[in-house]
């Protein structure tokens, strides 16, 4: 919430408004006095990296009744304020609406009673109201991502993870009980993550004798050697007859049946605090500069609105659409109808359950079908943590088609050198949560091992491709598709999955691995703005990798409130040095006395970190001191994050569903033949869908000489950090969302791949 605070005042000022604090939520709206007071640019310093809210939230009577809100407009009159950004839940934003309704009415009043004269009645006689959704249960229809979620996501994790190792020292079983009364999500997706054995969920209520089921699961996976298995409990889950399932009853079953050793942890209010996310401070940065550009824009005659986003597009929708939508889920819920619940709850919860139904349980043998194709996935490139989740949910998805996989360890070297193997079930169980690549990857290219290569896909008779990696599996696949010709062994369906931490892959907006990069730079500057802040008038020099790439220092500096972002992509000079020098020793003179500035590695071959370290030490000598970090190889480790985990096994669901499909239409006379452009694609997130892109055709939108895409939807974003650091800049407002309605989708839609 305070990323959205702080970009909503920043922006706001920005424009020339005035912008007020209501503190306490309603209560200070009611109450008036010092709860509402107007802030400067330095109020919302230093607040990016702290959890919860500065401005404080409090649930109110008072708001709920005429006489309260009667007061709170008299409140916001006094002040002249007529344009309100509410950052909450369904209540809140109910609330506000109600508000916006009786407006017109309250003054009214307000002048009967004498409390205000007739010239305010006609000054204010509108109010807008602009609202962002702040809820960690990801309950809110008509949004993909509420501000929040992501982090709870963390936090879930970070426990499981950690339960994890003393569930396998001890061969126990865990329950985990984490929030959502109304609502699965966090149970569901933080299941989907760490690959849970069993997830109750309110939407999705398990069948007649789960019980018998469950424990049956459970004890099968014991048999193969799994040493823990984990249950997930959504704290508001429930049998098919409306009845609770709590994680206690969880538990005793298991025990009573079972005799397994099994420990309820119920997460409860850790899961709201902590430090925000990457992805948090990024979305709500957004949020709250779309949501000041929807009030300018807002007239009497146009609905509340509430700023969203769908898959990576900001979007704007009505206020009560989405809110009736949400309690269309609860009353569904209520009468018992399921299915449509989850329909209800939008393309992206629907597509999470699917890829859950799918990797969590194995069918017998006896009932898969069997195609007698063989698929082989591999790595290549440099390591990106959600590798081992994508190679998990190839595997397992291709075992459920009936496919034999095998896994091509040490990328295109090692099949040169035959070191492939069929990868089974069992084999990839507990990948999702480990970082790097466990089957090793490489930056080698095919070209120089074609007819090894042939003869290797010749010998183990390989049917189909996954390839998983950044731009040299982008690469790969081209040389692959190109030398298709001379050989006929490559003439089979290959899919390209975009991983790497640069993000610097055509044909996607985002590659796996991208997000727990981006966490550890931001982690890492956090630390080292605290450092300054101890020692005042520092500034820090921060160098990140990426390649040519500035996606990693971009959102870098957006997310953890650097003052400048050095990329290729934007060629900067002499001037543009001293201007941020300047800059900064302006800044120096405020309250705030540190400075943040990231450099992408390659950003330019003269201005390299440590001359713009030296630059800035001289210039700015007397003003302020500098310190410089290189943040290295620290960027591609660490265990994946929850998008990563996701995302990877969310889109390496949806390649092998696609390779499924190309080998049933190119299979003719007993062999798989495909030559045709389409049969090569790279599988990427553009804007709101999965789109699977010939590599071909991906030819004309990439700079080979520089490895990075010719055009970058992130760039667009570039304004916005530097508003938000106080430049004067022009902010592009033609991609800003216009108003839309909330869409229900088709089941159809559920497969054109949302997240």
């Amino acid at each position: 919430m305070n990323a959205a605070v702080r970009a909503v005042v920043r922006m706001g000022i920005y424009v020339k408004a005035k912008v007020y604090f209501v503190y306490e939520g309603y209560q200070g709206m009611v109450d008036g006095g010092d709860n509402i007071v107007e802030v400067s640019w330095e109020s919302v310093s230093s607040i990016l990296q702290v959890g919860g809210t500065v401005i404080g939230s409090a649930r109110c009577k008072a708001f709920r009744t005429r006489e309260g809100r009667l007061q709170a407009a008299y409140n916001l009159v006094q002040r002249g304020i007529t344009n309100l950004c509410v950052i909450g839940g369904d209540g809140s934003l109910t609330g506000a609406n109600l508000f916006r309704e009786e407006w017109s009415g309250l003054l009214e009043e307000l002048a009967q009673k004498g409390k205000i004269d007739e010239e305010a009645v006609k000054k204010y006689a509108y109010l807008n109201i602009v609202g962002m959704v702040g809820s960690i249960d990801n309950d809110f229809c008509g949004t993909d991502m509420t501000i929040g979620t992501d982090s709870a996501l963390h936090r879930i994790i970070e426990v499981v993870d950690a339960i994890m190792t003393t569930a396998q020292s001890h061969q126990r079983t865990f329950v985990l009980e984490v929030m959502g009364r109304h609502c699965g999500y966090l149970a569901l997706v933080s299941a989907l993550a760490c690959g849970a054995d069993w997830v109750f969920i309110p939407e999705y209520p398990p069948e007649e004798g789960w019980e018998d089921l469950m424990c049956v699961k459970l004890s099968e996976n014991r048999a193969r050697k799994k040493r823990l298995n984990i249950i997930i409990v959504a704290e508001g889950a429930i049998d098919c007859h409306n009845k609770a399932i709590t994680s206690e009853k969880v538990k005793d079953l298991v025990v009573q049946r079972l005799g397994f050793d099994t420990r309820v942890t119920i997460l409860g209010h850790v899961q709201r605090g902590g430090t925000p996310s990457a992805f948090d401070r990024i979305l709500a940065s957004r949020m709250g500069v779309e949501a000041v550009l929807a009030l300018l824009e807002a007239t009497p005659d146009t609905p509340a609105c509430v700023v969203s986003l769908s898959g990576n597009q900001a979007v704007r929708l009505p206020l009560m659409e989405c809110v009736q939508m949400t309690q269309e889920v609860q009353k569904a819920m209520d009468e018992g109808r399921f299915v449509e619940a989850v329909r209800l709850r939008g393309r992206s919860f629907e597509n999470n359950l699917n890829t859950y139904k799918l990797l969590s349980h194995k069918r017998p043998d006896a009932e898969l079908p069997k195609t007698n194709f063989n698929v082989a996935v591999l790595n290549v490139g440099a390591p990106a943590a959600g590798m081992n989740a994508a190679v998990r949910a190839a595997v397992r998805v291709g075992i459920t088609e009936g496919h034999k996989m095998f896994a091509v360890i040490d990328g295109f070297e090692g099949f040169a050198r035959g070191k492939i193997k069929e990868i089974s079930w069992g084999d990839v169980g507990g990948w999702t949560g480990q970082g790097g690549s466990i089957l090793g990857t490489k930056r080698t290219l095919p070209a120089k091992y074609l007819e090894k290569i042939a003869d290797q896909m010749r010998t183990n008779n390989i049917n189909a491709l996954m390839v998983i990696g950044g731009f040299e599996a982008y690469e790969s696949c081209l040389q692959l598709h190109e030398a298709r010709s001379r050989f006929e062994e490559f003439c089979i369906p290959i899919c390209v999955l975009p991983a790497t931490i640069s993000n610097n892959v055509p044909g996607t907006d985002f590659s796996i691995g991208a997000d727990t990069a981006l966490n550890a730079i931001v982690e890492t500057c956090d630390r080292i703005k605290q450092s300054a802040s101890g020692t005042k008038r520092r500034v820090f020099i921060i160098e990140t990798m990426g390649g040519y790439c500035g996606y990693l220092a971009n959102m870098g500096a957006l997310a953890a409130g650097a003052d400048a972002a050095y990329i290729f992509e934007e060629q900067f000079d002499i001037r543009e040095l001293q201007a941020n020098v300047e800059h900064l020793t302006e800044k120096m003179k405020t309250s705030i006395q540190r400075g943040l500035v990231l450099r992408n590695e390659n950003s330019n071959e003269n201005y390299t970190t440590d001359f713009i370290y030296q630059l800035y030490s001289e210039e700015g000598k007397g003003v302020f001191d500098c310190r410089k970090n290189v943040l290295g190889h620290m960027q591609q480790g660490g265990a994946p994050s929850p998008f990563d985990r996701n995302f990877g096994t969310k889109i390496s669901a949806k390649a092998m569903q696609w390779i499924s499909k190309k080998l049933k239409e190119t299979y003719r006379k007993g062999k798989v033949f495909a030559n045709t452009d389409d049969s090569v694609c790279l599988l990427g997130m553009r804007r709101r869908n999965l789109v699977f892109q010939p590599v071909a055709e991906l030819k004309n939108e990439t700079d080979f000489v520089h490895r990075i895409p010719k055009e970058q939807w992130w760039l667009k974003l570039r304004p916005l950090m530097k508003i938000l650091a106080k430049y004067k800049t022009s902010y592009d407002v033609s991609d800003s969302g216009q108003l839309e309605h909330v869409a229900m989708h088709s089941p159809k839609e559920a497969e054109t791949g949302a997240i």
